[in-house]
């Protein structure tokens, strides 16, 4: 991590303390196989990291492409300290990234460094994502591949109908976009791709949808679910967009569901692929 530069920590909806950042990895690992199902950067030794975080999605690229090399950036030194600390553990990892404080929408890179970007669950915390993706494609030298995953919140569904915990996702969401986040930027990322000049740019949707076909697997994902949703709680009651009783309620709720014979949970995000020239 490059000592000469400090920034202050930025407001973040889950917060900066151990328990997330174990849990940032966990989810990482949870969602790992649909994430990465039609991710191929085989062909690319220099790849930029926009928000890197505490480097678990790190450790999985470096773990895929054996032959690459990644550059990570991101705002907080407290999760570029996890990183480090994580990756420094991994021998696959020896001496093939290197950690930046740097904001997204001010990459501090010479243009056409990187023949690869990945992002990843960033844009919908970056107040102007048309920005970022500016500077990705100016770091990014012609041809290189550029993949975005992000998030879609009005997709999540779960039966049975739980009002608890409606109100606290619509808090969880306002609360995002009051802090100049987007929770439904999945959605917008084509038109954001066309506007900063990508080409070749696909769109996919990709979907959770567990009910009595997979019963353990539909458990599994409710409490991942729970896990993320209750990570906010904290915060969401600090800045009173909800209040303890809600949260014990939404949590109760939550518990019901993941216990119910009958039970559906739905959510689904978009992943985009595009090239730059």
């Amino acid at each position: 991590m490059s000592d000469d530069i400090k920034k202050e920590e930025f407001p973040y909806l889950h917060g900066f303390d151990d328990t997330e950042q174990n849990r940032l990895r966990k989810q990482a690992q949870f969602t790992e196989h649909t994430v990465y199902k039609d991710i191929n950067l085989s062909e690319v030794k220099n790849l930029i990291e926009v928000g890197s975080g505490v480097g678990a999605q790190t450790e999985i690229l470096l773990r895929r492409f054996p032959d690459m090399n990644i550059t990570c950036i991101d705002r907080s030194d407290n999760q570029l300290g996890s990183a480090k600390n994580s990756l420094d553990k991994l021998s696959y990892a020896k001496d093939r990234y290197t950690l930046h404080n740097m904001d997204a929408t001010d990459i501090e890179f010479e243009s056409y460094k990187f023949d690869g970007a990945f992002l990843c669950w960033i844009l919908e915390h970056v107040p102007n994502p048309s920005k970022a993706l500016s500077e990705v494609r100016r770091v990014c030298r012609p041809g290189s591949t550029v993949y975005i995953t992000e998030v879609l919140n009005s997709s999540f569904f779960l039966e049975p109908y739980s009002p608890n915990v409606w109100k606290y996702w619509m808090a969880f969401n306002d609360y995002q976009y009051d802090m100049k986040g987007d929770p439904f930027i999945g959605a917008k990322l084509g038109n954001l791709l066309m506007q900063q000049g990508y080409k070749d740019i696909k769109v996919e949707t990709k979907t959770w949808h567990l009910d009595n076909r997979r019963p353990g697997k539909r458990k599994e994902f409710i409490d991942f679910w729970t896990e993320l949703l209750l990570s906010a709680s904290e915060q969401l009651i600090k800045e009173k967009y909800i209040d303890e009783e809600t949260v014990a309620k939404a949590s109760a709720e939550l518990k019901t569901v993941s216990n119910d014979p009958n039970a559906v949970f739905y959510y689904s995000f978009i992943q985009a692929k595009a090239k730059v020239f």
